[in-house]
């Protein structure tokens, strides 16, 4: 069995590919994620960090290169079999939390399980262990808009939890927080992170909350280096 939970192999993508105006975004991009490793990547704004994680969660493809999960090289995959991989084991968390209005806290975690098969009662039981992980519980029945900023992103991380993944891909995920609901929300996810083994690809313009994780990577005009 593989130690490991994501591997990129000589990753690379550009943008009007064989065009004269082709913009090189990512070059040659190896990256190992170890199983229940947590690695911060660190890039300025338009290295390509978001092309980075979209490619590492199947969202996008790469020009070149190889993305496996485990052992299964995705690459090689048809979207329906990449579709089932998202939904079963990688959760995404984004800078803003893209939680659903019109329902309430619980429920936008619930959602996701129901899509995956899970009975309600299932759901809605995994939904509240989360919330309580997370400390707000209490919120529960609380729609997005009546949460804070800080406690509608401790909902999108446990949404993001909610089929239980084996890797989590977060960009920026305390980026809108002012500093110190950000260390909260941090310290929260962090916790949730370890407790559940997963491994993770943190995407963070934060070297102090970086420098908290497993180790750091550095995305730098589309080329990673460690450290």
């Amino acid at each position: 069995m593989s130690d490991h939970v994501l591997r990129l192999n000589a990753i690379s993508k550009s943008y009007n590919k064989g065009k004269a105006n082709a913009v090189d975004v990512l070059h040659d991009i190896d990256l190992t994620l170890n199983t229940g490793e947590v690695v911060a990547l660190v890039a300025p704004s338009g290295a390509g960090k978001s092309t980075l994680l979209h490619i590492a969660g199947l969202l996008d493809t790469a020009d070149s290169g190889e993305v496996r999960l485990g052992e299964r090289d995705m690459t090689r995959q048809n979207e329906t079999q990449r579709t089932l991989a998202r939904r079963s084991d990688i959760g995404f968390i984004y800078q803003f939390h893209h939680l659903l209005p019109e329902f309430s806290a619980q429920e936008n975690i619930v959602l996701p399980q129901l899509s995956a098969g899970i009975a309600r009662s299932e759901a809605d039981k995994r939904a509240r262990n989360l919330l309580e992980r997370v400390g707000i519980a209490q919120r529960a029945d609380h729609r997005p808009a009546a949460l804070s900023g800080g406690e509608q992103q401790r909902v999108a991380f446990c949404r993001a939890m909610a089929n239980a993944p084996r890797l989590l891909l977060a960009d920026e995920p305390t980026g809108n927080l002012d500093p110190e609901t950000s260390d909260q929300v941090f310290d929260a996810l962090m916790s949730l992170v370890r407790d559940t083994g997963l491994s993770a690809l943190i995407a963070t313009h934060n070297l102090e909350l970086a420098s908290r994780m497993d180790r750091i990577v550095r995305l730098d005009r589309g080329r990673l280096s460690a450290g």
